[in-house]
């Protein structure tokens, strides 16, 4: 069997000219871009833009990724489109707000339609049977997916098969976290979105990643690389590596190769260009705990609440904006005003929350954290 291939450059600055230079030496070393796309083909170039921020946040891919990407197959084929759907709002608003419009703008890539989609039924999936898809997708022949290397509440990191999320048009999103509120039956339906959507090729900003509270308000760290992959699973798991972090500890990963997604497999990947240890940074925050089912069948619900780790806010940073409580996707609310008080920050009803972190991950100000309970501690854990 041939080996997953993917492709590791180093690279240490976003001045335009040496990223342009680090894509292009990535993807020569896959084959070129050629392998990957045909002339005249529709092209969607999907960035992650959780939210619109200043690329100084790292919250997605720098605009310099998205421009050199753009750049490089516009030699291919001149039909390309960018976009993506974060939770709320306008694509376009979010889009300008992290400078990514104005990157392809410069090099001529029209938007595409993120904001409405319709429902599709992929008959072959292993998991998930039904989704609701961005017309922008739909229309593409073809998508580059261009991720963040960042960690995540839910998924211990967000990578290559996770951005396929943003795929699914604003609000819907947290349909999928209410019907899915498992990490595991979450991360088979990203992956069996993954197959349905089938990006041509992975490419993943490194150059400065996210570690800590992410994906919104983690603290940027220098990691200095790009990854380069045609299979997203093979490509997290390279990922995982230069954060020493156990590839298997993330829940795209299994599904992920039992269907034929991708490997994360050390002896099933090829890294070609710069080596691993040449980047690893052992020092990186991420949680590095294997998922556990704590609980077992049939326990009373309530348990979960001094068993399960859970999202807290810290009144201090709070602004009280209620962005977590637009974000939550229970009915009623996990966390709200429940007392009627606006003039201070929402509270938890635990007994409602499904841990699904969207409180966590759209808040734009860092004021909530993801507390484990002692059950889950264990000394020297990071």
């Amino acid at each position: 069997m041939d080996k997953a291939r993917v492709a590791l450059v180093k690279c240490d600055s976003y001045d335009e000219d040496a990223v342009y230079g680090a894509v292009k030496s990535g993807l020569k070393l896959l084959g070129g871009a050629k392998q990957f796309v045909g002339p005249g083909e529709r092209l969607l170039l999907k960035p992650n833009v959780l939210a619109g921020d200043h690329p100084d946040r790292c919250i997605g891919p720098h605009p310099s990724i998205l421009k050199a990407a753009g750049k490089i197959f516009r030699e291919v084929s001149a039909n390309l489109t960018y976009g993506d759907s974060p939770s709320n709002g306008s694509s376009a608003s979010h889009l300008q707000k992290a400078h990514l419009s104005l990157a392809a703008e410069e090099i001529g890539l029209s938007p595409a339609d993120f904001n409405n989609g319709r429902e599709i039924v992929f008959k072959d999936s292993p998991f998930t049977r039904k989704f609701v898809i961005a017309n922008g997708v739909l229309e593409a022949e073809g998508l580059i997916s261009l991720a963040k290397l960042k960690t995540h509440m839910l998924t211990r990191m967000t990578g290559a098969v996770k951005n396929q999320f943003g795929c699914i048009p604003g609000r819907i999103k947290a349909g999928y976290h209410l019907k899915m509120p498992d990490a595991h039956d979450f991360a088979r339906m990203l992956v069996a979105l993954n197959l349905f959507i089938k990006p041509r090729i992975f490419i993943m900003d490194g150059i400065v990643a996210m570690e800590g509270n992410g994906p919104r308000r983690g603290n940027p760290v220098k990691m200095n690389l790009l990854l380069f992959s045609n299979d997203p699973v093979a490509l997290d798991a390279v990922m995982c590596s230069t954060v020493e972090l156990n590839p298997e500890y993330v829940p795209t990963m299994k599904p992920g190769r039992e269907w034929g997604l991708g490997t994360y497999l050390p002896e099933e990947i090829k890294v070609v260009g710069d080596s691993i240890d040449s980047v690893r940074n052992g020092d990186f925050r991420v949680d590095r705990r294997p998922f556990k089912n704590i609980l077992p069948q049939g326990m009373m619900a309530f348990a979960k609440n001094f068993i399960a780790q859970r999202p807290v806010i810290d009144r201090e940073k709070c602004l009280n904006c209620g962005i977590c409580v637009e974000a939550c996707p229970v009915d009623p609310k996990a966390v709200d005003w429940h007392h009627d008080k606006k003039k201070q920050p929402p509270t938890y009803k635990y007994m409602r929350c499904i841990r699904c972190f969207c409180c966590q991950e759209m808040c734009p100000e860092g004021a909530i954290t993801v507390l484990r309970s002692s059950f889950q501690r264990r000394p020297g854990s990071k």
